[in-house]
């Protein structure tokens, strides 16, 4: 039997193991118990933050923009 079939079959024999053991219960209710207490955090997902990053950024260089533009229009008034 050649290396990679006899790691193959012993993962496989492992995961069966896992599968029919108390452990594999254990797995279920913790995700089970992960999953309630994430929803009930005010959590978002990585897509949802990156998109609100890229608001904040365009927000940002907006509001730097405007910023100048009132400047200058301060000055001219200052000036008459």
């Amino acid at each position: 039997m050649d290396r990679t079939r006899m790691v193959d079959e012993i993962g496989d024999r492992l995961r069966q193991v896992f599968e029919a053991s108390p452990a594999k219960d254990v797995e279920k209710n913790v995700r089970a118990v992960l999953a309630n207490v994430f929803s009930r955090l005010d959590l978002v997902t990585r897509e949802e933050f990156d998109v609100q990053r890229e608001v904040l950024l365009r927000t940002r260089e907006r509001l730097a923009e405007l910023e100048q533009k009132i400047a200058v229009m301060e000055r001219r008034d200052a000036n008459g």
